[in-house]
């Protein structure tokens, strides 16, 4: 399988999530913006591997269970979020907020659980998503969880491309704010990711790999108690320590 397939593949699982409906294979060709035939040639390899089925003996198509049993079995393996996955649940319910759980994957952060707030107006995310790691609070929480030279030497290779307005784009202001988010012991953001949305976030060692837990929610509910978050943040911390 060659990467334009592979990456064909995830998106038709994608569409899939997205639409919530059995597609013909004009709308998957609409979906992924590609030529009919390498459609059904993709199509026609996963039903051939038991990943897709015809509703109703018609043309329109939807996933079968083999996928989600994979990943399934897939995760209940996974070696780290289980681990703390009770304990964002419990962040998750002490703050009413979405809680976070991520890593550094290059030069970027990678979302490995997301558990979304309480609250009808929350941040909504997912897990697998990728962002900045310079206006993202988990990216800043990892920097500021590294030895001072090699967070420089992690910036100084950082594209500092501008998310919103508010995104911190020179090495010196990114670099004094996390100066300020180490002395206070929390890092966060301001709408500089996504706006009007603020985060907060703490470094996480597990076994000697660096992770970050973050809190995050709308602007005006999160000013006010940017205190209180942190400290529930750093309780959790402790305990996955």
């Amino acid at each position: 399988m060659d990467v334009k397939t592979a990456g064909r593949t995830v998106e038709l699982f994608e569409a899939f999530a997205r639409i919530r409906t059995p597609l013909t294979l004009s709308e998957i060709a609409r979906e992924l913006r590609a030529p009919q035939s390498s459609c059904f040639n993709l199509i026609r390899a996963l039903e051939g591997r038991g990943f897709l089925y015809s509703v109703g003996g018609n043309k329109r198509l939807y996933p079968t269970r083999k996928l989600f049993d994979l990943a399934d079995a897939i995760a209940s393996y996974d070696p780290v979020v289980p681990r703390v996955e009770g304990l964002l649940k419990e962040l998750r319910d002490l703050t009413q907020e979405t809680v976070i759980f991520g890593a550094r994957q290059g030069d970027r952060v990678i979302y490995l659980a997301v558990v979304e707030g309480l609250q009808v107006i929350r941040y909504i995310s997912a897990a697998g998503e990728l962002k900045p790691m310079h206006c993202s609070a988990i990216g800043k929480a990892l920097l500021i969880g590294m030895p001072l030279a090699e967070r420089l030497r992690m910036i100084g290779k950082l594209d500092l491309n501008a998310a919103t307005g508010r995104t911190l784009t020179t090495m010196d202001a990114l670099v004094a704010d996390l100066a300020q988010a180490e002395q206070r012991g929390f890092a966060s953001t301001e709408g500089e990711n996504v706006a009007d949305v603020m985060a907060v976030a703490c470094p996480v060692s597990i076994e000697g790999v660096s992770y970050a837990i973050a809190v995050a929610g709308p602007i005006g509910r999160m000013t006010t108690r940017t205190a209180e978050l942190a400290g529930l943040l750093h309780a959790i911390v402790k305990r996955t320590e």
